[in-house]
C-alpha cells in the first residue's frame, strides 16, 4: 500500500575515503562537503533534472529522468570536482566514485526508492576507480550512441548481494567531457523576425555543424522544449552534429499569437522568412508531421537551397482532406469543437484525446507535459484555426516535383498519422527512401527501441 513500481535511472554516488579524511579533520571534511553540495553538486544534479532520493552522510542517491542524463550529471560531476582538486594536496582531496544504472525500483510514499535498481547503482560506485564513473550494461545500452566519450567494457562483474554478474563499462572522464559538451549545445539563442504581414516569428538556433532547420508546425515552444520529454533529446542528439534552427511558427509558441492570416501559404513564407533571418544559403530542411507538408512546398519552391530533405511522421494530405466518408467528416468537424470548447481548461481531459494520439507509449510525465505543452503553445482559437487550416493541407501535385534527396520516416503504428499515408507521400517523391519504424508514437520517444534507429538513418543520410 502507498508503493510504486517503476523503471528508474540512478546515480549514486560516494566520497572516497571518507573515513580517512574525516578522521583527520571531521570539521573541515563536514564544512568541505555542505559547501561542495551548495555550490556544486546539487546545482548540477538541477541541471540534469535530478532528484536526490537520500544523503547517506558523504555520499548521495539521486533519480534522474533518463540514464542520458545519469550519466551526463555523473560525467559533468567529475570535471568539476577534478578543476577543483587542483593544485590540493592529495591526502587533502574530495573525490568521488560514481555509480549510473537503469533499473527496477520501488518508490515508497515518502519518496524514498528501494529494489535493484538502487542496489545495483550502489555496487557500481563502490568498483569505480577514484574520480572515475561505472555503469552498467543496461546503462549502456542507452548512451552509448547518444553521448560523445570513451566507454572501456570492464566485462561481467560479481557484485555483493546481487544474484547474477552484472557487464560493466568505465566511463572516460577529463578529456572529452560529455557533459559539458552537452550544455553548451543546449544553449540556445532566441531571436525574432517579421514575417511581410508584420507577424513576429520567434526563432533560435543551437548545435554545431551544417545547418539543419525544422519547419514550423502546431504545438511548439522554443523554450519549453528543451525542458521537455519529448523533444529534448532530438534536438540534443542531432545538435552534435548539426546547428538547429527552430522556429514558432505563428500562433504558436512564442511568435504572435493574434494574427489576421493562418493559412498554408503563410506557413511557407514564414520558413522563407527565417531561413532569411537566420542567413543561411544552403540546408538541410527537416519537417516533422504538418511541417513535412511545409517543407514539400519550400523545396519545390526552393530546389537551390534545400541540401536535404528529412520527413518524419508527415503527410500529403491533411485529415479533413482524407476522410471519405459522412462519419469521418462529422468525426474530424467534432474534433474542432471539443478544442474550441476545452483546450485551455486547467482539466487535460479535452487536450487528452490529442495525447492520446501524439504519445500513446508515453510515460505518465511524458504525458503530463504534453497535456500542458498544448496549453501553453496555443490559445483554444488558434489552436481549433491550426486544426481546420492543416486538416485541409494537400501537396499531393507537389510530391513529383520535388528534386532534392529526401528521407522518409514514419511509425508503423503512429496512433495520429497512418503509417500508409506516410508511405503514400514517399511513393510519391522521386527517388525518396522510405524508413519505417517501429513505433506507435507520432513524436518519437528517447526510450523507444526505434529511436536509435530513427537517429541512425537521419544522420548517416545527412552526412552521406
Amino acid at each position: 500500500m502507498g508503493e510504486t513500481r517503476k523503471l528508474a535511472a540512478i546515480l549514486v554516488a560516494d566520497v572516497v575515503g571518507y573515513s580517512r579524511l574525516a578522521g583527520a579533520d571531521e570539521e573541515r571534511i563536514l564544512a568541505q562537503l555542505r559547501t561542495l553540495r551548495a555550490d556544486l553538486i546539487d546545482p548540477t544534479i538541477a541541471r540534469h533534472h535530478g532528484r536526490v532520493v537520500k544523503r547517506t552522510g558523504d555520499g548521495s542517491i539521486v533519480e534522474l529522468r533518463s540514464v542520458v542524463d545519469a550519466v551526463r550529471c555523473a560525467v559533468e560531476l567529475q570535471n568539476a570536482m577534478a578543476e577543483h582538486n587542483a593544485g590540493v594536496p592529495e591526502d587533502e582531496k574530495i573525490q568521488f566514485r560514481v555509480g549510473v544504472h537503469l533499473g527496477d525500483v520501488v518508490e515508497e510514499e515518502d519518496g524514498d526508492l528501494m529494489g535493484d535498481g538502487v542496489n545495483i547503482a550502489a555496487r557500481l560506485e563502490g568498483i569505480a576507480e577514484r574520480g572515475g564513473i561505472c555503469i552498467s550494461e543496461d546503462a549502456y545500452r542507452q548512451v552509448r550512441d547518444k553521448i560523445k566519450g570513451e566507454f572501456i567494457d570492464l566485462g561481467e562483474k560479481e557484485l555483493k548481494n546481487i544474484a547474477r554478474p552484472v557487464r560493466v563499462f568505465a566511463v572516460r572522464v577529463g578529456s572529452a567531457p560529455a557533459a559539458n559538451e552537452a550544455l553548451a549545445e543546449a544553449r540556445q539563442q532566441i531571436r525574432f523576425c517579421r514575417a511581410p504581414d508584420g507577424v513576429q516569428l520567434a526563432h533560435a538556433r543551437m548545435g554545431q555543424g551544417p545547418p539543419l532547420v525544422r519547419a514550423g508546425a502546431f504545438l511548439t515552444h522554443l523554450e519549453k522544449e528543451l525542458e521537455s520529454p519529448i523533444w529534448r533529446h532530438m534536438w540534443s542528439d542531432l545538435g552534435r552534429e548539426h546547428t538547429i534552427v527552430r522556429y514558432d511558427a505563428r500562433g504558436n509558441g512564442l511568435s504572435d499569437w493574434d494574427v489576421d492570416e493562418l493559412s498554408f501559404d503563410a506557413f511557407v513564407r514564414d520558413l522563407e522568412t527565417v531561413v532569411d533571418a537566420e542567413g543561411l544559403d544552403r540546408f538541410a530542411l527537416f519537417g516533422v508531421s504538418q511541417g513535412c507538408a511545409i517543407s514539400i512546398a519550400y523545396a519545390v519552391r526552393h530546389p537551390e537551397r534545400v541540401a536535404k530533405l528529412v520527413l518524419y511522421g508527415g503527410y500529403a494530405q491533411g485529415g479533413a482532406r482524407r476522410a471519405r466518408t459522412a462519419a469521418e467528416r462529422e468525426q474530424f468537424a467534432a474534433v474542432l469543437t471539443l478544442v474550441r470548447l476545452g483546450w485551455g481548461q486547467e482539466n487535460p481531459a479535452f487536450r487528452q484525446i490529442f495525447t492520446s494520439q501524439f504519445v500513446p507509449g508515453g510515460t505518465k510525465q511524458q504525458i503530463d507535459w504534453w497535456n500542458e505543452m498544448q496549453r501553453v503553445s496555443a490559445s483554444p482559437e488558434n489552436a481549433a484555426r491550426y486544426i481546420a487550416v492543416v486538416g485541409d493541407i494537400d501537396v499531393t501535385e507537389l510530391l513529383p516535383k520535388v528534386s532534392v534527396p529526401t528521407l522518409v520516416l514514419h511509425g508503423r503504428d503512429d496512433a495520429r498519422v497512418p503509417f500508409d499515408v506516410g508511405r503514400r507521400m514517399a511513393a510519391g517523391i522521386p527517388g525518396a527512401r522510405f524508413v519505417p519504424l517501429q513505433s506507435r508514437n507520432h513524436l518519437i520517444l528517447e526510450s523507444e527501441p526505434a529511436y536509435p534507429q530513427f537517429l541512425a538513418e537521419i544522420r548517416s543520410f545527412l552526412g552521406a
